[in-house]
């Protein structure tokens, strides 16, 4: 099934769930019966998120979504690897979704445990190491730029990620090159509840 909204129009979509969720006005759709069974056979999401797993991130509440509206990938920290790729190829290249977010938030816990490590030189055991390793070039550039508070680290590593989304797959970075879909990233404030945009695709 071909998604026929455009990426500036599934963005306006997230945009306007979220605005919804922070006034307490949200109205939870596509979550009823009907809905469950209209999805039965096929999906057409309008839009991947690829977001933290922290349990604060919730992207179907934060954007007031239901059932079929978003293709969810998540990792501490949006650590991108194999299978993410996989996953968000999937989702432009079989459900032709039309945008791609990436997106963090503040006090990430990921970020925090990657800022100690470069500062004090003790690595974190087992996997969450892996973790903190392929987050350390963000918070090295937040670091040179004399960014040493962890949520501007986080921003930067938003930003990071997007591009290294489009470095990494070439299946993205055509759909992107043809204006089928945009790669955006996007930082939630956990009190607020408000998710804004820091990386920007030409195509919004």
């Amino acid at each position: 099934m071909t998604n026929r909204i455009s990426p500036a129009q599934a963005w306006q979509r997230l945009l306007s769930g979220n605005k919804r969720f922070v006034s307490g006005e949200a109205l939870h759709p596509n979550q009823d019966g009907s809905r469950r069974s209209a999805l039965v056979d096929s999906q057409s999401p309008f839009a991947v998120i690829f977001g933290c797993s922290d349990s604060r991130l919730a992207a179907e509440i934060i954007f007031d979504l239901g059932l079929g509206d978003a293709f969810v990938v998540r990792t501490a920290g949006h650590v991108i690897d194999d299978a993410v790729l996989g996953s968000l190829e999937y989702g432009v290249s079989v459900l032709n979704i039309p945008l791609i977010v990436v997106l963090g938030h503040d006090n990430c816990g990921a970020v925090t445990a990657t800022k100690n490590a470069v500062e004090t030189g003790e690595m974190p055991p087992g996997y969450i190491r892996d973790l903190v390793e392929r987050i350390t070039p963000s918070v090295l550039t937040s670091l040179r730029g004399d960014m040493t508070d962890v949520n501007d680290m986080v921003v930067e590593h938003v930003k990071q990620t997007t591009a290294r989304l489009l470095e990494s797959s070439q299946v993205i970075s055509s759909a992107v090159e043809d204006s089928s879909t945009a790669v955006i990233g996007v930082a939630y404030r956990l009190e607020e509840g408000q998710a804004e945009l820091v990386s920007e695709s030409d195509m919004l």
